[in-house]
């Protein structure tokens, strides 16, 4: 079973906790305040009220010993740097910190946190492009500058295989999965759609109307396929 620690359980903290203790993840989750301590008790593994900028503190939680770390404490941008670098100072294998400003970015880049996430930010591209693009169904940054989209194939493409449309020379991009319904038959007997996902599809799948294609690239190719 994997181990992770939550540092900090406010809306996104809790969200992470809770997502990953329903994964069936043990998660232990810290947070200085013991309101929110009690209220995520009975969701993770462990929940623990502590300062997480006391080094102490953290190790005597076994800290040291999870798989990985995420740091969201809401807008105290001291103690989320100092318990960033706290966590790397032990070793911890995977950092996660969130940030709220691009010079916190930086700071937290500087120290050697693995990943830093921006969650409202995120979730702001994912709705401005659900708005302008209806044909986008999500949209994932991988890395600066490249995203996962899962969308519509364009109306060229369809009944065509991978081969033949030529995804990769037309728009610079790389389908690594298709997303179709398929009937099948419940325990009843009655016919109901289910989704089937092809992942890494061969060179002669053919892209059917209704499917949904899963592609990488980078956000200026992928702006090629959007309708």
């Amino acid at each position: 079973m994997k181990q992770f620690a939550v540092i900090g359980a406010g809306l996104f903290g809790s969200s992470v906790a809770r997502t990953l203790s329903e994964e069936g993840c043990d998660v232990l989750l810290i947070d200085s305040n013991e309101e929110r301590v009690r209220d995520m008790d009975e969701v993770v593994s462990q929940a623990v009220q502590l300062d997480a900028t006391d080094e102490k503190a953290l190790k005597s939680v076994g800290i040291a010993d999870v798989d990985a770390v995420v740091v969201s404490v809401g807008k105290d941008m001291e103690a989320s740097i100092l318990i960033t670098m706290l966590l790397k100072e032990m070793g911890i294998k995977l950092v996660v910190a969130k940030a709220i400003s691009e010079a916190h970015y930086k700071i937290l880049a500087r120290l050697g946190a693995d990943r830093i996430v921006f969650p409202e930010r995120e979730m702001g591209i994912k709705v401005a492009n659900s708005l302008l693009h209806p044909s986008i169904f999500d949209y994932i940054e991988v890395a600066p500058g490249y995203s996962i989209s899962e969308t519509e194939p364009p109306p060229e493409i369809i009944d065509k295989s991978i081969e033949q449309a030529r995804v990769r020379s037309k728009y610079g991009v790389e389908i690594i999965a298709i997303k179709r319904k398929r009937p099948v038959l419940d325990s009843s007997g009655n016919s109901k759609l289910e989704d089937e996902v092809r992942i890494v599809p061969k060179s002669d799948e053919i892209i059917h109307e209704g499917d949904t294609i899963i592609v990488i690239g980078s956000e200026q190719n992928l702006e090629k396929l959007k309708l």
